[in-house]
């Protein structure tokens, strides 16, 4: 009987760990991997190296900001670098210039952390 409760306490323990691990990991794949090819081909330094530390950038940012959140965010500060009338949407709406610098200031932290320039 004992052991039957010890595992059962086992897998709830697991269960709660792999919900919260789940949480933080509910990017889809395509979008980690097009966020760590964009970051490796702008950083300075060995290549391999960076592919390691872009990787170490887009899960810290992955820990801080659910997807829903990050595609907004990410389009936002993306969208500064449209030039013309198209850009300009975006760099005369307010709250797109807060989402643009919020993820601008999330990334620079997560740069930091996973020892980027």
């Amino acid at each position: 009987m004992k052991k039957c409760l010890f595992a059962l306490a086992l897998c709830i323990a697991a269960t709660g760990q792999s919900l919260a691990a789940a949480a933080s990991n509910d990017y889809p794949t395509l979008d980690r991997v097009e966020y760590v090819l964009a970051c490796a081909r702008d950083a300075a330094g060995p290549p391999r190296e960076n592919i390691y530390k872009c990787t170490c950038v887009i899960d810290a940012i992955a820990e801080q900001l659910p997807y829903e959140k990050y595609t907004e965010y990410s389009t936002a500060a993306n969208a500064f670098g449209i030039g013309g009338e198209r850009g300009e949407v975006m760099r005369s709406y307010e709250h797109g210039k807060e989402m643009a610098g919020d993820f601008r200031k999330l990334q620079a932290e997560a740069r930091k952390a996973c020892f980027m320039k």
